[in-house]
């Protein structure tokens, strides 16, 4: 009796170890997945990415919006080198590593047009970069206002699709929309706006470009 239950703690102890490296293999397997996933990622003209950007401003943004993105740009290959064309200061192209780097913990999304191939053809992209242009140098809208004076990253992306190619990725917004109940959000509304809230106020939030029914996931590194 004694070598039959000796036996049987030897086949139970082998059978938790086979479990657990199993377990181990299946996560070196995801691991691995994940990370050709990343080297297989090939930029392509006119795909939208997506981070969360470490600021008091981000938080404030994701609190308002209920969202863990913060900051979305376009990507334009120039010179056989990716970049990200975005509105986070001036409105300037800045190379893909560098965009990706400066977001928490490097995570971010890549989403890319519904019909990419037939839409985003040679001349198309011209013609969005053109567009996009004319807002190069501008300065950030912290006030988030609807005009071209000043342009914020998401209104940036919504116009130049949508005066590129009458798309409208992300349905319009009005300031009221937003949480505006967590303290953070309360300090950084104060800041930019005082005691006038500008509420009716058009825009667009990259959660509300996030989930377009329009753009398909590429990319998830999250």
């Amino acid at each position: 009796m004694k070598n039959i239950l000796i036996s049987l703690c030897l086949l139970f102890s082998l059978s938790v170890y086979s479990s657990d490296k199993n377990s181990e293999n299946i996560k070196k397997k995801i691991k691995d997945v994940k990370n050709k996933s990343s080297k297989n990622y090939i930029p392509k003209n006119g795909d939208i990415i997506f981070q969360t950007l470490k600021s008091t401003l981000s938080l404030a943004i994701q609190k308002a919006t209920k969202s863990k993105y913060s900051h979305v740009g376009v990507i334009y290959i120039k010179n056989n080198k990716p970049f990200v064309y975005e509105a986070i200061g001036p409105v300037k192209f800045t190379p893909l590593k560098e965009w990706i780097n400066k977001g928490e913990g490097k995570k971010f999304v890549v989403k890319r047009i519904l019909n990419a191939k037939k839409i985003l053809t040679k001349e198309a992209i011209k013609k969005l970069m053109k567009i996009g242009s004319k807002f190069k140098g501008k300065e950030y809208d912290s006030q988030f206002k609807w005009s071209d004076d000043k342009i914020y990253c998401s209104e940036l992306v919504w116009k130049m699709y949508k005066q590129a190619f009458n798309i409208e990725i992300g349905k319009l917004e009005k300031v009221d929309d937003f949480d505006f109940s967590d303290p953070i959000v309360k300090k950084e509304v104060k800041k930019r706006f005082g005691n006038s809230i500008p509420k009716n106020e058009t825009a667009i939030s990259p959660k509300s470009m996030f989930y377009s029914d329009k753009l398909i996931t590429v990319y998830n590194n999250y």
